[in-house]
């Protein structure tokens, strides 16, 4: 897996995996895919800005409104980036990524 030190697997099936997220303030965390869509779960929350490998910022979230923490939202797989924890807080999330199914 990808950046181990901010992603933690709880649990993986032939269907799901569900992954736990730690961002502390200052932190990069390097670049990585997040490949199936997900049901996502903000428990806290802090400014970031999301990078291409190439460095272009995809999304800079001091530009946009605030997440509602605790509250399941979807998310479609993300291509390639890198994520910096710009704000002052802790990022701390749990995704429950949905795996293709193949007939």
């Amino acid at each position: 897996m990808a950046a181990p030190d901010n992603h933690t697997v709880l649990f993986e099936n032939e269907l799901v995996r569900v992954v736990h997220t730690r961002i502390l303030p200052g932190t990069i965390v390097p670049v990585h895919t997040h490949r199936w869509p997900c049901v996502l779960l903000i428990m806290t929350w802090s400014d970031l800005v999301r990078l291409d490998p190439e460095g272009n910022i995809l999304l800079d979230t001091r530009r946009t409104e605030a997440p509602k923490l605790n509250t399941p939202s979807w998310q479609e797989s993300l291509p390639p980036h890198s994520v910096k924890n710009v704000g002052p807080g802790e990022i701390n999330t749990v995704q429950v990524e949905i795996k293709e199914q193949h007939s």
